[in-house]
């Protein structure tokens, strides 16, 4: 019998067939590139198996979905898919779907691009159904010809969370895992989000218009409308962000100021300022969607002063700014505001350590050239000590001396081997085994996610 395509052969066979032994290398065709009929199936797959369809899913997803419902009882599947899967929000469901349907899941990674025409970061799926539920493992490859040692049986499995959560945390140990739970649950640490509100930077729209260095502020007359700017990593030289710093940048020719248009009538804005809107409009910078869609394509909403900064996307290590000279950003960096008697100084210091790195990594997600990125949620869900009764002189001798590894581009360990002895395990009395667990963590994590940049 000739089927059209998978889709066609799954309408045909769902309701009478089942297989013990299922193997592809799905398309990964995005959402909007499948014809209508194909779209109804895929809905139909997803919402028959109590997962939500929407224009984020891959066409794979559906795949991976119809092939465990056609699985017998003691069925197995081995599918090449995303390495994705692991880490992005419209993958949610589908974890969840994978971890209430099949017994043992096997995630064989690599380290090295294994298809690198495609520059697609892929992994084999094995799914096992039947007997008593055994867990999750991963297991870590360089390329396809570590594939010939593969065992089945070596590698302990970790008992699997039946959450929507990212499967990033089980290239941690079982051993590893205890000891994250542990802190999750010890009375000692407390979640990012609950010093303040974690929010994105500002939206411009179209950063390269409203972002200026001082000669284009000085050619439009454009400095009384502007806000002093931190754009992105290098703008941000230690722990602070002073008014030093940003002068400096401003002095080194960068984008350090945001034109920021009051809402008063055009009519009543200098000559200059027009000048500079109509020059933006002669560019086009008007046009993209977030500029389009505002009633004044040149007034930038929501614009506010934090008091800190977090780069959404980090390379060796994040950053978390205190902002010491009323300094706005782009939506290269989050911003957060203090609730009502949070010292400044306490949240920064409690960042800085292995553990909070450690869960940094595990919250966020990795992208190609070793890019870590976190958003928001993500961030607000990092654990950190509460220091706030720490003695004040070592608070003070502590962030003193990250800021200075920080300013002096010095090995960032430096600052987390104090502060891990001096605060976290002689302060707080945290088990030293959790601070070197984490540390372990972190650079795990961190050098999986490098070498994939290489």
């Amino acid at each position: 019998q000739f089927f059209a395509d998978f889709f066609d052969f799954y309408e045909e066979v769902h309701e009478r067939e089942q297989y013990d032994v299922i193997i592809g290398n799905p398309p990964y065709i995005r959402y909007q590139y499948l014809k209508e009929s194909q779209r109804e199936i895929l809905s139909e797959i997803l919402s028959s198996n109590g997962m939500k369809s929407n224009k984020l899913i891959n066409a794979w997803v559906a795949f991976v979905v119809a092939c465990v419902q056609l699985l017998s009882d003691d069925g197995k599947i081995a599918f090449v898919i995303p390495a994705e899967v692991l880490q992005v929000a419209y993958a949610e469901e589908l974890r969840l779907y994978l971890s209430n349907n099949l017994q043992r899941i096997t995630l064989l990674t690599f380290r090295q691009l294994v298809f690198p025409e495609i520059e697609q970061e892929v992994l084999v799926l094995i799914g096992e159904k039947g007997g008593e539920e055994t867990g999750i493992r991963i297991i870590e490859y360089d390329d396809l010809d570590d594939l010939q040692s593969y065992d089945s049986i070596e590698d302990e499995y970790q008992p699997i969370m039946h959450v929507k959560e990212k499967w990033t945390k089980y290239f941690v140990n079982a051993s590893e895992m205890k000891t994250i739970s542990a802190i999750r649950k010890d009375s000692r640490f407390c979640e990012f989000s609950s010093f303040g509100i974690i929010n994105v930077g500002i939206t411009t729209g179209n950063n390269k218009y409203f972002s200026v260095t001082k000669e284009t502020a000085d050619e439009y007359s454009l400095n009384s409308i502007c806000l002093p700017l931190i754009g992105r990593s290098s703008h941000a030289h230690g722990v602070y962000f002073t008014n030093e710093d940003w002068q400096n940048n401003i002095q080194d020719g960068k984008r350090a100021m945001l034109v920021y248009f009051p809402e008063t009538p055009i009519e009543e804005y200098p000559e200059k300022h027009k000048q500079y809107i109509s020059l933006g409009e002669e560019n086009g910078e008007n046009a993209g969607y977030k500029c389009s869609i505002r009633d004044r394509w040149y007034i930038i909403p929501s614009v506010w002063i934090p008091d800190a900064f977090f780069l959404r996307r980090n390379n060796l290590y994040p950053k978390f700014v205190i902002n010491k000279c009323n300094a706005v950003s782009t939506d290269t960096m989050h911003r957060m505001k203090f609730d009502d008697g949070v010292v400044a100084d306490d949240v920064l210091l409690s960042y800085y350590n292995s553990i909070s790195f450690a869960f940094t990594e595990i919250c966020g997600r990795s992208y190609g050239g070793g890019v870590l990125e976190i958003l928001p949620g993500e961030m607000g869900k990092i654990m950190l000590p509460k220091v706030e009764k720490a003695n004040p002189a070592l608070k003070k001798e502590l962030i003193s001396f990250v800021d200075q590894i920080i300013r002096e581009d010095d090995d960032i360990e430096k600052a987390l081997d104090l502060i891990d002895k001096k605060l976290l395990i002689d302060t707080l009395g945290l088990p030293e085994k959790w601070c070197k667990q984490c540390r372990r963590i972190w650079k795990k994590l961190q050098n999986r996610r490098l070498q994939r940049g290489e």
